[in-house]
């Protein structure tokens, strides 16, 4: 039997889960989604990407690890809520500094356990991702009724501008490990702090600018390449705020580079439409194919909105041909564009491998060979 005091997961359709507080106490809101990801469980948490979203672990067994002050992807958990089926008792791992239970309830984050996390995952998947509520405490029994009006008047994730509340207030710069190659304007929609080292790798110094930053202070630096992160919400609330900027750097044939967020930024840049997927793709083993290699990886994923581009043909664009260049073989989603006669490319997924495979390490070796080739061309023509 738990000493936990009571907790209650209600869904927007009127289904309830009855189980124990993990975390804080009280109440709390967003969006239920699953992720199937086996490991990686502290950087889930810490993904900007999950602000507003009540994420459910498929994996049965959560917290074996504990928490450590390494692994963490940003300034903070970011997700609504947190649903996991057996919490671990004992957190035994060499790097762990306190457990995943004191660390939700140090940051507030209203957590449900002993549910059954796959009997949700088959909901969702049958019914698509919709809003929910987790209470805890004395609020747990309160009438499910009552429970169910207040998640539907909670806000829904589509028409959500949510990229102003996870991007740095004050910009930021990761130097580069070695030689000094490259600079690259990265706009933080939601980044991960892996990502801007993984260029930093390359050789790119890497200026971390707010969803703030004008064309002016991307201007400013004399990129060699522009990169848009990963981020929450829905792409179509960039329309008049970032979609206007990339237009300006494609027009100047600045190398862009975009991920998750940035890939639908990027696809409406372009011209496409963009759509809320019925589940989304969350977790660290969604098989995706290159179609100019035939190669097949295994990715990390996190996303909820996707582009709307033809599988089947290439495009004419006011950018000239963009294809397709990635796709998902769970579901033939767009999971990549290439455009054919300006410097630029994107990816739905995130291929800084935190937490996941390496599998897509070698798009930032693209990205670095798009900025080597523009700035050849340049010395060319100069």
């Amino acid at each position: 039997m738990s000493n936990r005091p009571p907790a209650i997961l209600v869904l927007e359709d009127g289904r309830t889960f009855r189980g124990d507080a993990y975390g804080a106490l009280g109440e709390t809101f967003g969006e239920a989604v699953f992720t199937t990801g086996m490991t990686g469980y502290q950087e889930t948490l810490t993904d900007p990407s999950y602000h507003r979203q009540v994420v459910v672990m498929t994996a049965p067994h959560i917290g074996n690890t504990g928490v450590n002050d390494e692994d963490p992807e940003s300034r903070q958990i970011w997700v609504a809520g947190y649903v996991v089926r057996d919490p671990s008792r004992v957190a035994s791992n060499w790097r762990s500094q306190r457990t995943l239970d004191d660390e939700l309830t140090a940051q507030g984050i209203v957590g449900i356990s002993g549910v059954d996390t796959r009997a949700i995952t088959r909901h969702l998947r049958e019914r698509g991702a919709m809003r929910c509520g987790v209470f805890s405490g004395e609020l747990a029994e309160q009438d499910p009724k009552t429970l169910v009006e207040k998640v539907a008047a909670s806000p829904a994730m589509a028409g959500a501008d949510l990229v102003g509340d996870v991007t740095t207030k004050q910009g930021y710069v990761v130097e580069p490990i070695g030689e000094h190659k490259f600079t690259v304007a990265a706009y933080d929609l939601g980044i991960k702090s892996m990502t801007p080292r993984r260029m930093a790798e390359r050789g790119a110094r890497v200026h971390v600018l707010s969803a703030s930053a004008t064309l002016e202070d991307v201007l400013a630096l004399e990129p060699d390449g522009f990169f848009m992160s990963n981020g929450p919400g829905d792409p179509e609330t960039t329309e008049e705020s970032m979609v206007p900027i990339v237009r300006a750097v494609l027009d100047r044939r600045i190398p862009v580079f975009g991920i998750c967020f940035g890939n639908q930024i990027l696809g409406r840049a372009l011209g496409f439409g963009t759509y809320k997927l019925k589940y989304g793709h969350r977790g660290i083993n969604q098989p995706v194919q290159d179609r100019a290699t035939g190669k097949v990886e295994v990715t990390a994923h996190n996303h909820g909105f996707a582009v709307d581009a033809p599988l089947d043909q290439v495009s004419d664009t006011e950018y000239g041909r963009v294809e397709v260049s990635h796709v998902c073989l769970n579901d033939d989603v767009v999971e990549g564009l290439r455009a054919l006669d300006v410097p630029a490319f994107s990816v739905q997924y995130h291929p800084e491998a935190a937490a996941g495979p390496h599998d897509a390490a070698y798009l930032f070796d693209r990205f670095v060979d798009l900025m080597a080739t523009a700035k050849n061309d340049e010395k060319g023509e100069a």
